[in-house]
Formats: C-alpha cells, sequence, structure tokens
C-alpha cells in the first residue's frame, strides 16, 4: 500500500521547506550584491589624539570615495578614499585654521590625503584587512587596515580605525616635532556606507 502523508503534515512541510528556500535566496541576493554606491551622509571619518594627557576628537566634513566589494568575493575589491584636509573640524575655528597650516596639514601644498587598497583578506566573522598605501603631506606608507563589513537594510557597511603615528607624515614640524604636548599617536576611524550597483 502507497503510504501520504496527512494532508496538514504535508502543508507544513512545504510551507517550511518553502521558507527555508526564500531564506536561502535571500542569503545568496545578499552575498551576491556588490557594493558602489558610496552614501556620503551615511558615512564619516575622523580622528582621535592626546594633547598633554587629555584625549581629543576630530573629523573631516568633505572626502570622496570610490568603492567596490562584493562579499562574495574579496579579493577582487578596490577603494580608493581622498580626504580634502582643509575641511578637518577640530571642534574650535582657531584649531582648523592653525591645523591648516605649513607646520601641521599643510593644506596649500598638500590639499589631499589619501588611501588606496591593494589588497583585501577575509578573516571570518565579517572582519577584513585591507591593505594599501595612505598618503599624507607628500609622504606615502605601507598600512593594514582592520575592517569589519555589515548590512543595513540594502545598504553595505566598512567601519574601522587605523593607528598612525603623525610623525612619520611630518604633522607637526618645528617646535611641534616633540610628542610632549601633542602625542605621536592618532587613530583614524571610519565608517564608509554604500548601497549595491
Amino acid at each position: 500500500m502507497k503510504r501520504t502523508l496527512p494532508a496538514t503534515l504535508a502543508a507544513t512541510f512545504s510551507r517550511t521547506l518553502t521558507g527555508v528556500l526564500a531564506t536561502l535566496a535571500l542569503v545568496t541576493a545578499s552575498h551576491a550584491a556588490t557594493y558602489e554606491q558610496v552614501i556620503p551622509e551615511r558615512s564619516r571619518i575622523g580622528f582621535g589624539f592626546q594633547q598633554m594627557g587629555v584625549a581629543m576628537e576630530g573629523s573631516f566634513r568633505r572626502f570622496a570615495s570610490q568603492l567596490k566589494f562584493d562579499p562574495a568575493a574579496p579579493a577582487d575589491a578596490h577603494a580608493t578614499i581622498e580626504v580634502e584636509l582643509a575641511s578637518v573640524d577640530t571642534g574650535s575655528v582657531e584649531g582648523d585654521e592653525e591645523v591648516a597650516r605649513k607646520t601641521w596639514f599643510n593644506t596649500s601644498d598638500f590639499p589631499v590625503a589619501r588611501f588606496e587598497s591593494s589588497a583585501v583578506k577575509a578573516l571570518g566573522d565579517e572582519r577584513y584587512e585591507v591593505a594599501g598605501k595612505l598618503t599624507i603631506k607628500g609622504t606615502t606608507r605601507d598600512v593594514v587596515v582592520p575592517a569589519r563589513f555589515t548590512t543595513e537594510g540594502d545598504v553595505g557597511v566598512f567601519e574601522g580605525e587605523l593607528g598612525i603615528r603623525r610623525g612619520d607624515f611630518s604633522i607637526g614640524e618645528g617646535a611641534w616635532r616633540a610628542f610632549d604636548v601633542v602625542a605621536n599617536e592618532v587613530v583614524i576611524r571610519f565608517r564608509i556606507a554604500a548601497a549595491p550597483r
């Protein structure tokens, strides 16, 4: 005798299978997305440092980003970020004017800081290492940026921070070469949001 599932059990099984397949389809679709359209209003680049032992924060109002990232093929990713240094926001007009001078960023000769990636390595658990070159004030250094990629709806978000030494880029010359007032260590923090193409 041929056995068949009771109608209620068959219906339940069918609904469950449909749900699983729909979930798999959504997961596959999300991983297949290539994020390229940077959303400036949802992105931010800031920095932190110590001045006379006190933690200070700042940010940049204007920067341009180009991004191409597919979570399913991270090795093919590429990113560039160009920061307009004169757009610095230290929290005061005097501070903004001071860091734009030749002693610090020298924005008249070096208006833009630039990062360009050369390789992206997946570490698992939404974490990545982004290797590339960072250029500030005419000096280029190889850096490896730890980052985390998550999604917020249909938007992909890269977040992370990079520690640099300001002395490596001649940020602070003359009397400011010493690190007794302004520390050598600076942390760059970023959030780059992008929509799929």
